[in-house]
């Protein structure tokens, strides 16, 4: 757990009305809701103090708290998830917050690590992560956003859109190391994310409907930095399937791992 000067709070806005997939935090992952499955991962990391469900749904409530995890109810109508999370940051104490978007499931907690230790020693004000991009199925879909970063790691721009684009390969094809996926998570210093709240709606956040856009367009710098751990999305209601079959891949992969170190622990006495 971090301590107290640098506490950690993890908050997963999770909205119950959805265009494109309503319910999607209830969605039954293996036996579980989704949100039960990024909070577990969130509650694993090490280096976080407290993890809160934001939502304005009496359904998730009540299933958050079914599963004993802990839930503030934010009414309104806020814009996006981080102006959620502002939201329960002006209720709660803490230093630091870290929006983790309830579809973006972790497999591990470390990928938590990835962006909440760095930020701690960076002195940054906002933070994300990027993974490099293996799929170019992935390049071409708008619900993969891409992030294009300058040489210190700061971001110069996300889209949904094939960025950067490699003018002399008519294929279109997807580059390691060039093309990185954006991650659903940011983490702000408590001043930073009631500042970025505060914000009005950008030009290019409209029209991208990407909520860091806002930040860059008003000047506010992002860190970036890369992760290796996998993560699984859901974005609309086809992906459930294979998210679950991958989800119960991990999961059976992990138990080996971890029979096997108590195998070797047991050995060696």
């Amino acid at each position: 757990m971090s301590s107290p000067a640098r506490s950690v709070v993890v908050v997963i806005p999770a909205r119950y009305g959805s265009s494109r997939f309503p319910g999607k935090p209830l969605v039954m992952l293996n036996g579980k809701p989704m949100v039960q499955h990024v909070y577990e991962r969130a509650a694993d990391c090490r280096a976080v103090s407290d993890v809160l469900v934001a939502t304005d749904d009496d359904r998730i409530k009540q299933a958050v708290e079914q599963f004993g995890g802990r839930v503030v109810m934010v009414a309104g109508n806020y814009r996006t998830g981080t102006d959620r999370v502002a939201a329960v940051a002006r209720l709660f104490p803490g230093n630091l917050f870290v929006d983790l978007q309830g579809d973006e499931i972790p497999l591990s907690p470390a990928l938590l690590d990835d962006l909440i230790e760095p930020f701690i020693q960076s002195g940054a004000e906002m933070g994300t992560l990027k993974r490099v991009m293996d799929s170019t199925e992935d390049l071409h879909n708008p619900a993969v956003v891409k992030v294009v970063t300058d040489s210190q790691g700061y971001a110069l721009y996300f889209s949904r859109a094939p960025i950067p684009l490699v003018r002399d390969d008519p294929d279109r094809r997807v580059i390691g190391g060039l093309h990185y996926i954006h991650l659903g998570l940011y983490i702000y210093t408590k001043e930073t994310l009631l500042k970025f709240a505060a914000l009005p709606t950008g030009i290019l956040e409209d029209a991208e409907k990407l909520e860091q856009l806002r930040g860059l367009e008003n000047g506010m710098r992002i860190r970036v930095w890369e992760t290796t751990h996998a993560s699984l999305r859901v974005d609309q209601p086809e992906d459930v399937p294979l998210v679950a079959e991958k989800l119960q891949q991990f999961e059976v992969a992990k138990r080996e791992v971890d029979i096997m170190g108590l195998k070797g622990v047991v050995s060696s006495r």
